[in-house]
């Protein structure tokens, strides 16, 4: 006998959950880590360079946040209309939409949280002036 598996993908699903908030919350994230890691590239080469990646992620990670909290709001005062128009709703449905609410926070706080953590790791890392 033969069994077929069929996994799911959680993180896929989780982002197809929360709506096209989720997809900008993940550029913003890549963005953020694409920028750290330059900042580590051209730390010894070019430190001007260096400094200005460090300082796009930092950006980015902020807009990941700023997004998820939006995102977040938005949904909750969608939930609230829906409960507005229903009347009586039951509490299963109003904490699935309270869930899908948050989704686009938790990842809007997982992506600064990763982002802030390499450049610490960044700033951690530097050398420090001697001149001073």
């Amino acid at each position: 006998m033969i069994r077929i598996i069929i996994s799911t993908n959680q993180f896929s699903d989780r982002l197809n959950e929360g709506g096209p908030a989720m997809y900008i919350i993940l550029i913003a994230f890549l963005l953020s880590i694409f920028f750290v890691v330059m900042a580590f590239i051209n730390k010894s080469k070019n430190g001007h360079k260096s400094k200005k990646m460090i300082g796009l992620a930092a950006e980015s990670s902020l807009i990941a946040l700023v997004i998820g909290c939006l995102a977040s709001v938005m949904g909750i005062i969608q939930l609230f209309d829906m409960v507005e128009a229903l009347g009586n709703v039951s509490p299963e449905l109003f904490s699935g939409g309270l869930k899908l609410s948050l989704l686009t926070i938790t990842f809007g706080l997982f992506s600064f949280t990763v982002a802030r953590l390499g450049i610490l790791g960044y700033k951690w890392s530097l050398k420090p002036d001697i001149a001073n």
